[in-house]
């Protein structure tokens, strides 16, 4: 039985699965930087994979499928996983108004992997998730082990420091109220050091990394090359 996950953290968002889709309440940011994540995805996609279209994904963390459909717009044929039971009902219940063809399913990622042992995906995605596991270095690890060579995997998470708790904590949450307080626990940032290293342990090489950045003058988000707050990296397996 499966042990890496925190059932406060599951039942945080199982409890605000309903409103997933809903641009303006309280998952209004991840529909934000969605088209900025997928823009990342699919160019590293099509630079290492030559196309995107038709290749297999597994989305860790999928929550209500945001990231998931999109993905699966452009092409790719997708999985869904998450430990959030509403969050999945969610997900499979937008399948209705989007009339796409995933897979979703109420796992953890290790429970995936014993269960599919012979499953491997041309690029996995877990984003903003290894900040609210006991183990994210489990969660990397497996991924690795469902990955096919030479295939892309992408994490993205929080830097640990006091840029990343000002911003992140203390503006987004108290301040400008962009996502629910309390979703973020500043001692389970990663660092991108962090997370490398633990991805190297496991055959997977870094390809580029960006920064999530808000304006928060023109109220809308960008990427650069900056990771001090929010980051994505791209790594590939040997």
């Amino acid at each position: 039985m499966n042990t890496n996950h925190s059932p406060e953290e599951i039942q945080k968002f199982d409890a605000l699965a309903s409103r997933f889709w809903d641009p303006n309440a309280e998952f209004k940011t991840l529909h934000q930087v969605n088209p900025l994540r997928t823009e990342f995805i699919l160019e590293n996609l099509e630079k290492t994979l030559g196309t995107f279209s038709g290749k297999t994904g597994l989305d860790i963390g999928c929550g209500g499928g945001i990231l998931t459909e999109a993905l699966a717009k452009s092409g790719a044929l997708m999985t869904g996983i998450d430990l959030a039971p509403s969050a999945i009902q969610v997900a499979k219940l937008h399948l209705l108004e989007s009339n796409l063809n995933i897979n979703y399913q109420q796992i953890s990622v290790e429970e995936f992997s014993d269960q599919n042992p012979n499953m491997l995906f041309d690029f996995i995605t877990c984003m903003e998730m290894l900040e609210h596991v006991p183990s994210p270095e489990s969660i990397i690890k497996t991924a690795s082990q469902i990955l096919k060579p030479n295939g892309l995997i992408f994490f993205s998470t929080l830097n640990r420091n006091l840029r990343s708790f000002i911003e992140a904590i203390l503006g987004a949450e108290y301040l400008l109220k962009l996502i629910p307080k309390g979703t973020h626990t500043y001692e389970k940032f990663i660092k991108p050091e962090e997370l490398t290293a633990m991805a190297r342990k496991s055959g997977l090489m870094p390809i580029q990394a960006k920064g999530i950045h808000y304006d928060l003058f023109r109220k809308f988000f960008y990427i650069n090359n900056k990771i001090t707050t929010n980051y994505m990296i791209c790594f590939v397996k040997n």
